[in-house]
């Protein structure tokens, strides 16, 4: 498929997206902080669509104008509003993971009448969390870590956070555990900031409060999926906070977080059969 690019201004930003011709409502593909390339293989998967992918604000070819440091769910709903006003032909679908899931939920709370079918996939949502308050402690740790000594040691510590099973508990930001050595990451800090998903996302995203009762007024048929091999993490845990706060069951998708990668970052899902299953969900709504 050849992809159109082409950019759009809104406020603080300069958005840069890509349409692959197809029939149909139009497939947007949504990640956060991952931009348009890590949706290759799975836009390969709907040639028969009309598919849209984009770079978030910040990030990838889609350039901050405003200055800040810090973006939020909301002006990230904002920029996918203007993105599908610019793609034009109605109401579309969207998928849309880990925090491109977050700030679809809020495009679909502000905006219901652009979105037919949302299928967030793993939501980072602490505030649906049992333990919200040893999570959110955990994940102002992270950031704190990252102005302090740099990315490195915060990366570590996300990895880890992501990957853990089970509730956060108390204190856990200051337990010992491997170092940057461990991960091919680097130990010195060389002063660098503004990292986007360290810095730019982290927290707006993780502690995203979700409109459950604009989003269960809303016209927009909306899926939470999750993952089966990634139960018990906090991505995970998530989306099946969103889904209870909807009064809805997830539906579980083949493989991990990234299961739609195939190679890309050079990660390895379940690519073919999370297609299917995207398919399957999408064809419901016909």
């Amino acid at each position: 498929m050849t992809a159109e690019t082409h950019t759009i201004t809104t406020p603080g930003a300069e958005i840069t997206y890509d349409v692959r011709p197809g029939a149909g409502p139009a497939l947007l593909l949504v990640g956060s902080p991952m931009d348009a390339t890590g949706f290759g293989t799975l836009a390969g998967h709907f040639a028969d669509r009309k598919v849209v992918t984009y770079d978030p604000r910040g990030i990838g070819r889609s350039k901050l104008t405003g200055g800040q440091s810090v973006t939020t769910p909301e002006e990230h709903a904002d920029d996918l509003s203007r993105v599908i006003d610019a793609v034009g032909g109605g109401a579309v679908d969207v998928f849309a993971s880990s925090g491109g899931a977050v700030n679809a939920l809020a495009l679909v709370a502000a905006h219901p009448d652009q979105v037919r079918t949302l299928v967030a996939h793993e939501p980072p949502i602490i505030p649906v969390l049992p333990d919200r308050e040893n999570a959110s402690a955990a994940t102002k740790g992270i950031a704190e870590l990252y102005q302090r000594a740099g990315m490195g040691p915060a990366m570590v510590k996300f990895i880890l956070m992501t990957s853990h099973k089970g509730e956060v508990p108390p204190g856990w930001i200051d337990q010992p555990g491997p170092g940057p050595a461990d991960f091919g990451l680097p130990a010195e800090d060389d002063g660098s900031r503004g990292d986007v998903l360290l810095e730019q996302n982290l927290i707006s995203c993780t502690h995203y409060e979700p409109d459950f009762a604009a989003l269960r007024a809303a016209s927009t048929r909306i899926v939470i999926g999750v993952g089966e091999e990634s139960a018990d993490e906090l991505a995970h845990r998530g989306g099946e906070g969103v889904a209870a706060g909807l009064g809805i069951e997830p539906v579980r998708f083949p493989s991990h977080h990234g299961g739609f990668l195939g190679g890309e970052y050079g990660q390895q899902g379940d690519p073919d059969n999370f297609a299917a299953t995207l398919r399957k969900v999408l064809d419901e709504q016909a």
